[in-house]
């Protein structure tokens, strides 16, 4: 009898190339870029790209699991409200997650429980900040 390893995923890999200022174009090498700007002039500053991560990331979960309860969303926004420490460095405390989704035949208490389940089982994202950080969501179901 063998014993099967699980795969190794490998290493994610970004490069960030400085553009001046407090300005840089970050991507998988060859792959699209973004534009992380510490002003927030010509692309998202760094806290709101996390941010930006967290919604996504969220989303994209709950996305999935309305579709496999064949309930597809005809659309889905997340707004993502951070509020930071006022202490140096400013970190994250708190996130909020308002989710706003729309789709024939979704009920309240299945959309509720793919974002529950999207916040505190799937999304890699918020698995990856400090378990310190309060994150909370809200539904709009229209």
């Amino acid at each position: 009898m063998s014993e099967t390893t699980p795969a190794v995923k490998p290493p994610q890999r970004i490069i960030a190339v400085w553009r001046g200022e407090q300005e840089f174009d970050t991507g998988k090498p060859g792959g699209p870029v973004s534009r992380i700007d510490g002003h927030g002039v010509t692309g998202q500053g760094p806290v709101d790209a996390l941010l930006s991560a967290l919604g996504t990331c969220s989303a994209i979960d709950v996305v999935g699991i309305l579709k496999k309860q064949r309930t597809p969303a005809s659309s889905l926004e997340v707004e993502v409200i951070g509020t930071r420490e006022d202490a140096s460095p400013p970190r994250l405390k708190h996130a909020l997650l308002r989710f706003r989704i729309s789709g024939a035949g979704i009920e309240r208490e299945q959309a509720l429980k793919a974002i529950e389940l999207s916040v505190t089982k799937y999304c890699s994202v918020r698995d990856s900040l400090a378990p310190k950080i309060l994150v909370e969501w809200e539904l709009e179901l229209k």
